[in-house]
């Protein structure tokens, strides 16, 4: 075999132990995920809330408590979290949202939500309405599919 041979062969057993790792790194993954779905499922509680404000922040700039900062890891303090301000009672709370039900909270309207800890995980209902659906995302495809029917439609007239 000449040179280039061996070293595609090399590459070939690189790729196929990193597959393998990604394999098992997965399910690891997968299992912690799971675990955590459990947790949540077994601490979340509907409570009434009125939405005071929602932002999009870094998780050190949140105005979380500095334990839910320090248990994050390093890479995942400088993402940016979907956070909720919100009146529980007499109290104002700082919450994290899921990235779908940030999209349709309502600003300053009384909501039931579901929380597990600091996170809201779901909107039951809005007091004066309905939940609201989330808004559809127009992704490049769908953006040209209504340019072109635009064109269509002016064609006929």
């Amino acid at each position: 075999m000449r040179w280039w041979g061996w070293l595609i062969l090399g590459i070939l057993v690189v790729l196929v132990g990193l597959l393998i790792f990604m394999y098992f790194f997965g399910r690891r993954m997968q299992k912690k995920q799971s675990e955590a779905e459990k947790q949540m499922e077994q601490m979340k509680q509907q409570v009434s809330a009125l939405i005071i404000d929602k932002q999009k922040k870094k998780l050190t700039e949140s105005g979380l408590p500095e334990a839910v900062i320090n248990e994050t890891p390093k890479y995942a303090r400088r993402m940016k979290v979907p956070v909720v301000k919100c009146k529980v009672g007499p109290r104002i709370m700082t919450l994290i949202a899921d990235a779908n039900v940030y999209e349709i909270l309502p600003l300053k309207k009384t909501c039931t939500l579901t929380v597990s800890g600091i996170y809201i995980t779901e909107i039951k209902s809005v007091r004066g309405g309905s939940v609201p659906k989330p808004p559809v995302k127009k992704n490049a495809f769908r953006r040209m599919q209504e340019k072109l029917q635009a064109k269509l439609a002016k064609n006929k007239e």
